[in-house]
């Protein structure tokens, strides 16, 4: 025994090694293909600027490494955007200098203003949206800047030659990025789809055969928002790189609402019989758990190896054994109030089983075929944005550039214009960033290292080369140590501001010019711009991760309960999932996992998706169906209160919540003039109440036991 267990160690240790040497071979081989294809498209790019005889080839040369991303999908959407914000940013310095031709400071006024909104435009979007708008701020900076104290007259060629450069830069690293070893995005895509579909079955296959504590119920939520949120960030781009992608786009867009949608209803449905095991005659509950069972058995045996269309109508098959076996269900029971609660779960698995065939078969159509997009329900991803974040990045971008014009136009320095145009491009690019100014700090340390090596590379060894061989030979070796610090993760900020520094204080043009005196000037100028912006980030901090900010973001989730409340129906609860899951995630992405916030913030992600999904799935019954006069009073009545209660939590918004709830639910049992849609109100409102007295919830600190309040309210103990 002992001498197998000697001789297997090493064996596994050699193994275990091996395993690591080839992952780290893999990993090195990735970052170096990386390097190989920015490398190309820079040098191709300069080439080419070149034989075109464009006036600054390093413009055209940067361009390539702002886009340039190890998946081609990534770069084609980040060009796109560019596109865009450079047409933008050029339209608006057009037409800036054209109504302040030779007066620099209301211009610089103007242009401040212009800046400041583009910074609070990136702020309101995500991924390559948001960089579209720094383009369009920094780009009429580009155009604008150099000409205005010169030659105003020649801010047209300007424009022109900008929008060029840009646009060689972006088609060279488009085909260089989509040829050259190409790392397609469609592949993440596919395996995002493919995991949550794996998982969410996997999850609900557990939980329906046994019972989940609330704290893996909580994690889960998180996972799955953090899954609908990667999969629409992975849509909204592969787009532009997969046609295939891109003609399935609408129905990726159903397939992520319906998860989200299924993921909720299953979510209402584990704590509703958390909660009904909880009483002192949990008859409802073991009933419940009897109704379901046939669902869990439906998806056993790894369903997400079934086909989809198989372990869908298995689901169906289970959906319309519901009725009849809830009834049968129902009769067993005698206490009115357990047939009650027995009746909204009953209402709560039709719902799930129904969602749940519609997200299977919805992973089936991407499976199998493109659908006809004739009938297919558009739907769209909703964000959720603070406008008050915003205005603070349009409150810090304009002061910083009113400050930098002031300076610029007191001193009269040559290089002014320089200076604001870097801390344009790092106010832009960081506006939405956590420790902003820690971020630009870590910029300028790897930004004055690029100076440094391009100091090495312009007077010391490009003095002494000829022709654009001899230039490449010469620029290599100081270029690609940026764009391998960037395939790096804690490096990759530094390498960033590295490969900037270095091609921006090359500058490359045909030919080039070497003068000392102007380098030190232009080096001294960008380090300037760049501090500038640390500065105003250290003054006037993003919000984005800070305490207020999150404040107002739990703030803005519990409101989508009014939203629920009286939002228009079409498209609501699409509006109401996505944005939900957006707030969720964006408070969950600086907030220390475990920690009291973190807890706190789940909490009320799961109070707000039950109660807010009951109040539209009751809102869309009585659309159907209206209620009588009196009854649509106190039910209109419930709703606002919730919604006042969600809206600014206290115990006194609870108890008027409550009492309505208690109100509108004996309307619902006596009334008699439309007895079936009554009875399905009744439902929606018992579910919600369930939901607002539950004291192991977020509810806790705000339940006020009265005697006229003490039923339905489920103890701890």
């Amino acid at each position: 025994m002992s001498t197998v267990s000697s001789t297997a160690t090493p064996n596994r240790g050699a193994a275990t090694w091996f395993s690591g040497f080839r992952g780290f071979l893999g990993g090195e081989a990735d970052a170096w293909l990386f390097v190989l294809r920015v490398t190309l498209s820079f040098f191709i790019t300069g080439w080419l600027a070149m034989r075109m005889q464009l006036p600054q080839p390093g413009t055209a040369m940067l361009t390539t490494v702002i886009v340039m991303h190890r998946q081609s999908g990534m770069v084609l959407a980040k060009g796109f955007y560019r596109v865009l914000g450079t047409l933008i940013g050029a339209a608006a310095a057009l037409a800036v200098v054209a109504m302040f031709p030779q007066q620099r400071e209301p211009f610089l006024l103007v242009m401040a203003l212009w800046i400041g909104a583009c910074a609070a435009g990136a702020t309101l979007h995500r991924n390559f949206k948001s960089y579209a708008f720094v383009l369009a701020g920094y780009t009429a900076a580009i155009i604008a800047l150099p000409v205005i104290t010169t030659h105003p007259g020649n801010v047209f060629d300007s424009a022109v030659a900008r929008i060029t450069e840009v646009m060689l830069g972006l088609v060279v690293s488009a085909v260089i990025s989509d040829t050259v070893l190409p790392v397609r995005l469609r592949d993440n895509l596919r395996n995002a789809v493919r995991n949550q579909y794996a998982n969410f079955l996997e999850f609900v296959r557990e939980a329906l055969m046994g019972q989940l504590p609330r704290e893996r119920m909580e994690q889960q939520h998180l996972s799955m928002v953090r899954d609908a949120i990667a999969l629409e960030d992975l849509r909204s781009s592969v787009i532009f790189e997969d046609p295939e992608a891109r003609a399935r786009s609408l129905h990726l867009l159903q397939f992520n609402q319906g998860f989200m949608a299924a993921s909720t209803s299953f979510q209402s449905l584990h704590h509703l019989i958390n909660r009904l095991m909880r009483q002192d005659a949990p008859v409802a509950a073991q009933a419940l758990l009897v109704l379901y069972r046939p669902l869990g058995e439906a998806l056993q045996s790894s369903p997400q190896e079934l086909p989809a269309e198989e372990l869908a109508a298995r689901i169906r098959q289970v959906r319309l054994e519901l009725p009849a076996r809830g009834k049968a269900l129902r009769a067993e029971i005698n206490d009115a109030g357990q047939a009650e609660d027995f009746e909204v779960g009953t209402g709560l698995l039709r719902r799930f089983s129904q969602e749940l065939e519609s997200y299977i078969r919805a992973r089936g159509q991407l499976l199998h075929r493109v659908a006809p997009s004739k009938g297919v329900e558009r739907v769209r991803f909703v964000r959720g944005n603070d406008r008050a974040g915003a205005m603070l990045a349009f409150v810090r971008t304009t002061m910083t550039m009113l400050l930098l014009g002031a300076f610029w136009a007191v001193t009269d320095w040559p290089m002014g214009a320089n200076v604001m145009l870097l801390a344009t491009i790092f106010s832009g690019l960081f506006a939405t960033a956590p420790n902003a100014a820690r971020l630009t700090g870590m910029v300028l340390s790897g930004y004055i290292a690029g100076l440094l090596a391009g100091y090495a590379c312009e007077f010391m060894v490009l003095t002494r080369m000829d022709g654009y061989a001899l230039l490449v030979a010469s620029v290599l070796p100081f270029f690609i140590v940026g764009p391998y610090l960037t395939t790096r993760p804690k490096l990759a900020i530094i390498g960033l501001g590295y490969t900037m520094g270095l091609v921006n204080i090359l500058a490359i043009t045909n030919p080039m010019a070497f003068d000392p005196q102007h380098f030190f000037n232009d080096a001294l100028s960008q380090v300037v711009g760049l501090g500038a912006a640390a500065v105003g980030f250290a003054l006037l901090p993003p919000a984005a991760g800070s305490r207020w900010l999150r404040r107002r973001q739990m703030a803005a989730l519990r409101a989508l309960v009014r939203l629920a409340a009286q939002a228009p129906l079409p498209g609501l609860r699409h509006h109401f999932e996505s944005m939900s899951s957006d707030l969720v995630h964006q408070v969950v992405a600086h907030t220390v996992p475990g920690s009291d916030d973190s807890r706190s913030l789940l909490a009320w992600a799961l109070a707000v998706n039950e109660t807010g999904r009951a109040l539209i799935h009751l809102r869309h019954d009585v659309a159907r169906q209206p209620l009588s006069t009196a009854l649509h009073g106190d039910v209109d009545a419930a709703v606002n209160a919730l919604a006042v209660f969600f809206g600014q939590p206290s115990r006194q918004a609870w108890q008027d919540a409550d009492r309505a709830l208690r109100r509108a639910s004996d309307a619902a049992r006596a009334d008699t003039e439309t007895p079936e849609i009554s009875r399905q109100v009744l439902y929606h409102l018992r579910l919600v109440r369930l939901a607002m007295v539950d004291d192991r919830s977020v509810m806790a600190p705000y339940i006020v036991v009265s005697d006229a309040s003490k039923e339905g309210v489920i103890n701890a103990d």
